[in-house]
């Protein structure tokens, strides 16, 4: 099977997924609503937001605009408190929609014009969008977290001062 760009699109959503999932699994409930101050979000908060802009965005994706009526963007925003239960429960069916809508996509729909907020996009255009957008908030979870478990935090890429061991380790292995 080829590489293209729709299983790349997946693979890195899916990989921000994974991320945005480590950095909860160890928090309290309670972190999950912890802002820095009166204008940062939550993680709850991030996490709404992202569900609510995925399933504005991806439903119908092909034929109506992004910007659903009836999606609260500014509700997102409000620091509600749920369990942590219903947030991971959030958090899922945003990327269900998301994933469902990849999974129908074909390449011949990359050059399609999508609109969001009655702007036309391409869709290869409209991916990309939210290839940016979703990890910029992922990392605000992952700061969030890292800042809530200092000491205990697990890394979830290379652990500072591991570099030079990583690096050996990766390049004593055949190129892949």
């Amino acid at each position: 099977m080829p590489n293209t760009y729709l299983q790349s699109v997946k693979l890195q959503l899916e990989y921000y997924k994974t991320i945005g999932e480590k950095t909860m699994q160890p928090l309290a409930e309670e972190d999950l609503f912890w802002q820095f101050n009166p204008e940062s979000n939550s993680i709850a908060t991030i996490v709404r937001h992202l569900a609510g802009n995925m399933h504005s965005r991806f439903t119908d994706f092909l034929t109506t605009d992004g910007e659903k009526p009836d999606r609260n963007r500014d509700a997102e925003f409000e620091n509600q408190s749920f369990s942590k239960d219903i947030i991971l429960a959030i958090w899922e069916s945003g990327w269900q929609v998301l994933f469902n809508t990849l999974d129908r996509l074909t390449e011949e729909d990359l050059n399609k014009i999508v609109y969001i907020r009655n702007v036309g996009q391409t869709v290869t255009e409209a991916l990309n969008r939210q290839l940016a957008h979703y990890p910029y908030h992922i990392g605000q979870m992952v700061y969030i977290g890292k800042m809530l478990l200092d000491k205990d935090w697990v890394s979830l890429s290379i652990p500072k001062g591991n570099s030079n061991s990583f690096n050996a380790e990766m390049f004593s292995k055949p190129k892949e």
